[in-house]
């Protein structure tokens, strides 16, 4: 498997993509909300693509079991996988929308740190470091408005989606540098699919939801677009593309995710288009030009 240096054209075509079916699917969980809770959401999610996973696998070829020495990481970034989910949907019982996304976009710098240190040819020069800053910063002037001192019990929501930052980092390391950089995508997606799709209903219940509260019909087609557009082929052609190309470029377009969000909201749900969203979105695409700059 050949490892570029740099993210060519259309790496950095399939990255704006997935972060815009990511940003879409934050409405669509949206529309689910109304009657499937959320980790049980995101259980079913897991499950459904688990099994798409394993047909295409099947189809392909791609053996899922072999043994390739992936076994204890892969376990690992499952389990990583599914605490981050329920750090992230719980996390939001105590904090708002807006300051979570705050606190969960510092992922970046956690693969940004975690690369420099365990893979000093990813490493980050002075200009690309500045321009991962600046699209934070891009989070921060879009969402910023919300960033108070905390009230109530709002720093352990804010405490919640931090954590579950640096696990979203620490999964996109497990991946990099294991032996799961080196298997097929299908593997590694298979891995976090699957212990999640086990794990996530169990938090559902421990936690108290409410679980199938008579779903509309539009319910379980935005169910269905997580399990096959989200979960299924976004997430695999992530994973293919960690293996492929060095693993904070890649992150660094993942602040774009968040403002496809809010203008998918704009859009389909009719909330409203603010000018700190316009400066965010400027900042955040000089950041990831920043930090695609050839070293």
């Amino acid at each position: 498997m050949t490892r570029k240096a740099d993210l060519d054209a259309a790496a950095m075509a399939l990255m704006v993509t997935l972060c815009a079916v990511w940003g879409l699917n934050q409405v669509a969980a949206k529309v689910a909300n109304a009657g499937i809770s959320p980790l049980l959401q995101a259980g079913l999610r897991s499950a459904g693509a688990a099994v798409l996973v394993g047909a295409w696998s099947a189809w392909r070829g791609v053996p899922l079991f072999a043994k390739d020495g992936t076994l204890a990481p892969g376990l690992l970034a499952g389990l990583m996988f599914a605490a981050e989910f329920g750090l992230i949907f719980k996390g939001l019982d105590f904090t708002t929308a807006a300051r979570g996304v705050v606190f969960l976009y510092t992922a970046p710098f956690v693969v940004a740190i975690g690369m420099h240190v365990l893979v000093p040819a990813e490493r980050l020069n002075r200009i690309q470091t500045g321009g991962l800053v600046a699209a934070f910063l891009g989070i921060v002037a879009a969402f910023g408005e919300a960033l108070t001192l905390p009230a109530d019990r709002q720093w352990i929501g804010d405490a919640m989606l931090l954590a579950a930052a640096l696990l979203w980092g620490a999964t996109t390391l497990v991946v990099r540098i294991s032996p799961l950089g080196r298997a097929k995508a299908e593997k590694t997606l298979f891995y976090q699919l699957a212990v999640s799709a086990i794990l996530l209903p169990v938090a559902s219940v421990a936690l108290g939801e409410q679980g199938l509260t008579d779903p509309t019909a539009m319910a379980w087609v935005s169910l269905a677009w997580q399990i096959a557009g989200v979960a299924f082929a976004s997430y695999l052609a992530w994973f293919w593309l960690i293996t492929r190309y060095p693993a904070t470029r890649l992150s660094a377009f993942s602040f774009l995710t968040p403002l496809f969000g809010v203008l998918f909201g704009t859009v389909l749900l009719d909330e409203p288009f603010t000018w700190p969203l316009a400066a965010g979105l400027v900042l955040v695409g000089l950041g990831i030009r920043l930090v695609n700059t050839r070293t």
